[in-house]
This record gives structure tokens, C-alpha cells and sequence, in this order.
């Protein structure tokens, strides 16, 4: 009788054990587990951590809760002004009810991933290539909306999405960079004229200081030789200005005095001496004959 206990004791700790070896559930944190009994939704979702399931009639299915990353393949699309690209992103996304995610979709990653590139082909369409290159903080925002309004019937809440490339053709590529050169040259031209009126104006400024005082004009000429003689160890020839030759010259002939009847020279001074007198030009006198013809002496 006793042996009989005992057998059946053990008999029973088996099934035991073997019972809870098939119900015993390990749930981790970063899961969730949503069980099925004879196919039928059970409503309580079981937490991380350890768990029991009836075996046979239950199945627990485990739903990862992490962020996931998903690349998008490069789509390519014609933009608004006309233009061939190719534009690859990545989308984050996560997983908010475990229960819809496996009851309203089949495959809820690869349904994400094809709303992904619909919407991704849908915006290329609708930008303007500056917008695709320059704006896409706002291209972004414009994707994540199109792909979560779906996805949240789904259980998926969408993170974020991000624009990783945007590929151009070669002439694109060529017709922008001549673009941006002629871009960088207008604005040096600016610069510089820029520079060149404000450099006027003080070059201006400077004249007008110097017309009161010529000699500065002259100094400031001999310091402009001094430098650049300075700069390139060579000899240089210095313009004389014309106006000072013109000075000196007058400077160096004597006062003229006017010839005036009863006028008296100044003390120190000549008298320039009177002009030498000519003599009378006589002109030859012809005396006619009174014949009419040449006198000849026999």
C-alpha cells in the first residue's frame, strides 16, 4: 500500500513538473506577451517577468517593445520642378500595443516598411529639389506624419523619420556647382565694390584735407617713393611737379619796369639802355631819259 502511495506520489510530481515546464513562461523586460486561448484573444497582456500559460490550449506570443530601426530603400521620383533623384531614409518606430500589432496586421515591420516607401515616393514628388537639399527638417515632419497616421491603427507609434540621402544626376551635379561658383563670384564682386566706394569716400576725405595744406600732398608723395623704394630695392624716378618749375622760374627773373615817360628807376636797379637808332633807308632815285633812249657814249 505504501509502495503504491509512493508511486503514485511520484507519478504525480512528474506530471507536475512536466506541467510546469510546458506552462512555465519567461517574459523579458523590453517584451511584452499576449496570449491566445483556442484562438481567442485573451484581454490581459502579461507583464515582463515569469508566467504561467495552460499548456495545449494557450499560446503565448511574445512582442518586442524596443525602437526599431529600419532603413528604407532609395526610392526614385521626379520632383515638383522636374528633376530625377533618388532618396533613401530611415524610420524609427516602436511598438505600443502588443495586441493590435498582432491582431489588425499580419506583419506589422514589413507593413511599416512598405508605407515607408510609398510615402517617401509620394514627398519626392511633392518638394522642390532646394527644399529636398536645404529644407528636409521639414520634409521629415511631413514623412513621419504621412507614415504614422496609418501605423497607429496598427499598435506602432512612429519615432521619427530622417532623409539620409539625396543622390543627382551628374549634369545636376555639374549645372549646380557652376551655379554656386557664379553665386560665390557675384558675391566677391559685391565685396569688392563694396570696398572700393568706401575706400573712395575716404580717398575723398583725404583730398579734401589736403587742398588747404599742398605740402602734405608733397610729403605724402615722398612717403609713398620712400616706401615702395623701400619694397623693391630699385631705383625709381621722382616727378617733378610743372607748377614748381613754373615758381622758381618767375621767382628767378627780375620785376619788369614800365617804360613811362618821366619815370624814374628805382635805386639799384638799370635803366635798360634805349634800342640802337637805325639809319633812314634811302631808296635809289631814277632819273628818266629825256630821249627815250639810252645814252651811249661814242
Amino acid at each position: 500500500m505504501v509502495e503504491e502511495l509512493v508511486a503514485t506520489g511520484a507519478a504525480l510530481a512528474s506530471v507536475g513538473a512536466v506541467y510546469m515546464m510546458a506552462a512555465a513562461r519567461v517574459v523579458k523586460q523590453y517584451e511584452r506577451g499576449v496570449v491566445f486561448r483556442l484562438g481567442k484573444l485573451r484581454s490581459q497582456v502579461r507583464e515582463p517577468g515569469f508566467t504561467l500559460i495552460v499548456p495545449v490550449v494557450d499560446r503565448l506570443h511574445k512582442v518586442n517593445m524596443q525602437i526599431v530601426t529600419m532603413p528604407v530603400p532609395a526610392q526614385e521620383g521626379i520632383t515638383r520642378d522636374n528633376v530625377t533623384v533618388r532618396v533613401d531614409a530611415v524610420v524609427y518606430f516602436k511598438v505600443v500595443d502588443a495586441a493590435d500589432a498582432l491582431v489588425r496586421v499580419e506583419d506589422y515591420r514589413f507593413a511599416v516598411s512598405q508605407m515607408a516607401q510609398t510615402s517617401l515616393r509620394s514627398i519626392i514628388g511633392k518638394s522642390d529639389l532646394d527644399d529636398l537639399l536645404s529644407d528636409r527638417e521639414k520634409l521629415n515632419q511631413g514623412l513621419e506624419l504621412m507614415i504614422d497616421s496609418p501605423a497607429i491603427g496598427w499598435g506602432v507609434q512612429i519615432d521619427r523619420v530622417e532623409i539620409k540621402d539625396v543622390s543627382l544626376p551628374e549634369t545636376m551635379k555639374r549645372s549646380m556647382a557652376r551655379q554656386a561658383e557664379a553665386a560665390r563670384d557675384r558675391r566677391a564682386r559685391v565685396i569688392n565694390a563694396d570696398a572700393e566706394l568706401q575706400a573712395s569716400k575716404k580717398l575723398a576725405e583725404a583730398a579734401q584735407q589736403m587742398e588747404a595744406t599742398p605740402a602734405a600732398l608733397q610729403l605724402r608723395l615722398l612717403q609713398t617713393v620712400v616706401a615702395v623704394a623701400a619694397e623693391k630695392n630699385s631705383t625709381l624716378v621722382l616727378p617733378f611737379p610743372v607748377e614748381l618749375l613754373r615758381f622758381l622760374e618767375r621767382a628767378a627773373q627780375p620785376p619788369a619796369v614800365a617804360a613811362a615817360p618821366g619815370a624814374v628807376a628805382a635805386p639799384g636797379v638799370d635803366a635798360a639802355p634805349p634800342p640802337a637808332s637805325q639809319p633812314p633807308a634811302v631808296e635809289p632815285l631814277l632819273e628818266p631819259d629825256p630821249e627815250g633812249s639810252d645814252s651811249r657814249q661814242e
